[in-house]
């Protein structure tokens, strides 16, 4: 199982430079990756190229972009362009639905049907994606497009997904899934079976499962949770992330934290990794010494 890690939202005058030294310390430590989620502030694919451009070798992924404020067409020549910056092979493009409240009440949107949305949006990005022209006309979403972006090599795609549905969709189309707020034992009894048999279903390699979960390396286990209940709450509200928390049997985001100190981390990781989870991506919460600690542990951690 690769280790990554989830950047911070950045802010402010120096927010990319910011973000800039982050990528190089997770680059520095040997992580394999680097993954930025997309809310208000700076543009995932944006910053991501910026970054890319400046520190090299470590792969990049945004989790996620939110498909319905994108056209297809503009999300896959803004993806093929970051990724053309960034340098071959070296981004990874995770895209999800996000939430009904935040596609409807923010944007405006109608999110009446996900399921068709991403996959007719699906049948625009992809083949744009893959250096071919789309040519769709679905009841969510209609493209007659190319692209000529330079050749930036292979740009994967994850898709966010947590019920079966959304599940079956990205095994039978996407490189993956992209994954939060979901423990090992909802990942081992829900996610990969689901994912893995549409994948075979579809004639397509096993699929990469990247799982981000809190983590902190601590002498506080009791103080992490009690931060990682606050700082993730909201989490715990949205039905998505609520329904895998019930799958797990957790009663809050506070419970899918991993605390504890280095052995007790070590061994949720390896929990992880035998249910099946390809790349785990850290998010890291605590300040001060913990944080320290816990960059320290990812820097070194083996797994059997």
């Amino acid at each position: 199982m690769r280790i990554g890690v989830a950047l911070r939202e950045r802010g402010g005058p120096d927010a990319l430079v910011k973000l800039t030294d982050d990528v190089r310390r997770a680059a520095d430590d040997g992580l394999t990756s680097a993954w930025l989620s997309g809310t208000a502030g700076l543009d995932t694919l944006t910053a991501l190229a910026l970054v890319g451009s400046r520190v090299l070798g470590i792969e990049l992924g945004t989790a996620v972009v939110p498909t319905f404020p994108r056209h297809p067409a503009a999300l896959a020549q803004q993806a093929r362009t970051a990724a053309y910056a960034i340098g071959p092979g070296r981004l990874t493009l995770g895209i999800g639905l996000s939430h009904k409240v935040v596609i409807e009440d923010r944007y405006g949107y109608d999110f009446a049907r996900p399921l068709r949305h991403m996959d007719e949006y699906l049948s625009v990005l992809l083949p744009l994606l893959n250096h071919r022209p789309a040519a769709f006309d679905g009841e969510t979403v209609r493209a007659h497009i190319d692209l000529s972006v330079p050749d930036e090599g292979p740009l994967p795609l994850l898709l966010a997904a947590l019920g079966p549905k959304m599940l079956a969709l990205a095994g039978r189309r996407a490189e993956g899934t992209v994954l939060w707020m979901t423990g090992p034992a909802t990942v081992r009894e829900h996610v990969i079976p689901t994912i893995t048999a549409a994948a075979a279903a579809a004639g397509r390699p096993e699929p990469r499962v990247v799982c981000l979960l809190p983590v902190a390396v601590t002498r506080d286990a009791d103080g992490a949770r009690e931060r990682a209940a606050k700082v993730f709450e909201v989490y715990g509200r949205l039905p998505s992330y609520r329904a895998m928390m019930d799958r797990e049997g957790a009663d809050g985001p506070a419970d899918l934290a991993i605390v504890g100190d280095e052995d007790v981390v070590r061994e949720k990781l390896e929990e992880l990794a035998g249910a099946g989870v390809t790349d785990f991506v850290a998010a890291e919460f605590m300040p001060g010494e913990d944080r320290r600690r816990t960059q320290e542990f990812l820097r070194s951690v083996t797994l059997t």
